[in-house]
């Protein structure tokens, strides 16, 4: 009896070096009967030669499950391609960067604060603020500097809503969204110019 198989490629999956892609990695499965043999059905052999990342097109599943129901009635849905990303074993000394980068971003961060203080003259501000408040000139108002620094921080806290590893509410932060903007553009890309079945060049013989 002839039955209707429904898959979805998934949008990014890791694997290991070497690993044999098998349609239960790059797609959701519907069936009615055999479901367990057709996620094991092998799409792909990631190749020494490649990189990081390989596209398996929705055509190469199709091809890979006709191979093994060639009777069945198979529906893609979904997206077309699927990104696979190779994942090499990283290498020890490469923790080394996360002190390297937190440091430079710590004090880019520090000195650009100081700067656009000094470009806005907010301790001439602050002084202003506390002689009208409260009547007195004073080179150093600790009352409103002490405030505003831990304002600072309490605010980057506030807006990247994280502390340490804890979120503060379920809401994205900006950051985490111009992130997944980056990294759909991102994939957009890879997804084009990676992609060599839906690139054809056809010469002009006239």
């Amino acid at each position: 009896m002839k039955e209707t198989i429904f898959f979805k490629m998934r949008h990014r999956v890791q694997v290991r070096p070497h690993a044999t892609v098998r349609v239960g990695d790059v797609a959701q499965v519907v069936a009615n009967k055999r479901i367990d043999d057709i996620l094991q059905v092998p799409v792909y052999t990631v190749q020494k030669k490649e990189r990081n990342i390989v596209i398996i097109d929705v055509m190469h599943v199709m091809k890979a499950l006709m191979a093994v129901v060639p009777h069945d009635d198979i529906q893609p849905l979904g997206p077309s391609q699927t990104i696979v990303e190779v994942v090499y074993e990283k290498k020890r000394w490469g923790y080394l960067y996360v002190p390297i980068v937190w440091l430079l971003l710590f004090v880019g961060s520090g000195l650009t604060i100081m700067n656009f203080h000094e470009d806005v003259s907010m301790q001439q501000v602050q002084q202003r603020l506390y002689r009208v408040i409260t009547g007195e000139q004073v080179e150093k108002p600790l009352w409103f500097q002490i405030p505003y620094s831990l304002g600072i921080g309490l605010g980057m806290i506030l807006f990247f809503n994280h502390f340490f590893k804890k979120r503060i509410n379920e809401e994205p932060s900006p950051l985490e969204v111009e992130m997944f903007q980056y990294q759909q553009s991102l994939d957009q890309y890879v997804i084009m110019h990676e992609n060599k079945e839906a690139m054809r060049r056809v010469d002009d013989d006239s």
